[in-house]
């Protein structure tokens, strides 16, 4: 808990301070320690709270709550060893006390023992009249296990006692989500909101369900709900003007990300929102306006840049394009669309080179669509290197056999390269598969097309 503002705490605590400075040792009551212990604890000031534990243990060797502290700290700094034999200790002597199997439950978590901890979280209910707390506990534990479906009852439990306890609102969405279970969400989330109808965060869950299951005008009203419970949520506002979007209403959007950074400061999110819905306007200078402040506000948010650069591309301005796709793909270089992408944009600048690097990393990312191996083939055969555009093809097989693009593709290469058996092998399978792909020879392979060989091997087949 806070450390409690009223005058007599704030006393202990200056007095705590000054004694550290001092080195002139006080006496303080155990009621006074705890609220020093806890206000540093809250602060994150871990090596003032262990100074305020040993002197507090020095002076009031029996408290129990002094101990259960010591606990804590043995817990942070993962003496699970010292921690245990401490607990064993205070149980001997308070074995009713609630604080010692919930210390002991947190030792079991950190050890990976979670079943073991909802056993003991469970003996710890039997002495609690206020249990919501240990019913959290208990779904975390569960989520810790995977086990979605009895974590979101404990959840439920929580809310079942605090109807305002919207951690634990959040969590069991989080476990419906989770189970898939979206119309079983919604059901929950109505019957909450016939109880609580004022509750802006349930509204707002509702809103994103609907949202999942693409029912959109049923997930405008519930944000519409959201906002009429509290005027000041932004988290509705954006939610709203997402809805908005998907409908295609990008001026009433555009109000709703614009309310936002008037209630708060301005979000990378709402600023790239705005700029899209500006662009789906057609009004270019005020999208362009937008998507740059995005970038100022979080230089390092890469859909910000990727924005800009398909903005720049649609423009056709394809050296702005490919300064900004190299932005996006130094903030997050593993991503495959950028680097096909970044592909596109140099093969419009006749940057082969790069632009097969380009195809080549997405595929080493793990992108295996047929037009990206064949782009990369294409690229490869422009720039002479033939062999390496066999092997790109025959790897692609591996994914898309008995597939005519590729077939044709590799008897055009093997015809080049003189390699006759191995191009008329593929041609013959090209033939099977499709032969109205053999244009593709026409178009990628003129020489070959028009040389006696192929003729002749064509006529054969034909």
């Amino acid at each position: 808990m806070e450390f409690s503002q009223e005058e007599p705490n704030k006393v202990s605590l200056k007095k705590f301070e000054s004694m550290l400075k001092t080195n002139h040792v006080l006496f303080f009551d155990s009621d006074e320690f705890e609220n020093i212990i806890h206000h540093y604890l809250n602060q994150g000031k871990v090596s003032l709270a262990k100074k305020a534990i040993k002197l507090g243990l020095d002076q009031h060797p029996t408290s129990t709550n002094l101990k259960l502290f010591q606990v804590e700290i043995f817990v942070f700094e993962n003496k699970l060893k010292d921690a245990n034999q401490l607990l064993d200790a205070l149980y001997v002597l308070e074995s009713s006390n609630e604080e010692v199997y919930i210390q002991k439950a947190n030792i079991l978590s950190k050890e990976d023992k979670h079943e073991d901890a909802i056993k003991v979280l469970n003996r710890a209910l039997d002495l609690s009249e206020e249990t919501s707390e240990l019913h959290s506990l208990i779904g975390m534990e569960y989520l810790f296990l995977d086990n979605f479906e009895e974590a979101k009852q404990s959840f439920m439990r929580c809310l079942a006692e605090d109807s305002e306890d919207y951690s634990s609102l959040y969590n069991v969405m989080y476990c419906f989500d989770f189970l898939n279970e979206n119309v079983e969400a919604i059901n929950f989330l109505n019957a909450y909101l016939d109880k609580h109808p004022y509750s802006e965060v349930g509204w707002h869950q509702l809103g994103k369900q609907y949202y999942t299951i693409k029912d959109y005008k049923k997930s405008l009203s519930a944000y519409e709900f959201a906002i009429i419970s509290d005027d000041t949520f932004v988290g509705a506002y954006i939610e709203k003007g997402k809805v908005l979007e998907k409908l295609k209403r990008y001026n009433e959007a555009i109000e709703n990300y614009a309310l936002t950074l008037e209630l708060e400061d301005p979000t990378s999110f709402a600023l790239l929102r705005l700029g899209c819905c500006h662009e789906k306007l057609g009004q270019n200078k005020l999208a362009k306006q937008y998507y740059y402040q995005t970038v100022k506000e979080d230089p390092l948010l890469d859909k910000g840049w990727i924005a800009i650069t398909k903005f720049y591309n649609k423009q056709k301005n394809y050296q702005k394009a490919l300064y900004y796709i190299n932005k996006a793909i130094n903030i997050d270089e593993d991503n495959v669309s950028y680097w096909k992408l970044y592909a596109k944009i140099n093969h419009r600048l006749n940057f082969l080179e790069e632009s097969e690097r380009g195809y080549k990393r997405a595929i080493e990312l793990g992108n295996y669509e047929l037009t990206s191996w064949l782009q990369r083939a294409d690229i490869l055969v422009q720039l002479g290197e033939f062999e390496s555009a066999s092997f790109n093809l025959i790897q692609a097989a591996e994914f898309y056999p008995e597939n005519a693009e590729i077939e044709f593709r590799l008897t055009g290469i093997y015809y080049t390269l003189l390699e006759t058996e191995k191009a008329s092998y593929h041609l013959k399978n090209a033939f099977t598969f499709d032969k109205e792909f053999l244009i593709v020879i026409e178009e990628l392979f003129p020489f070959v097309y028009q040389s006696t060989t192929f003729k002749k091997a064509l006529k054969k087949l034909q």
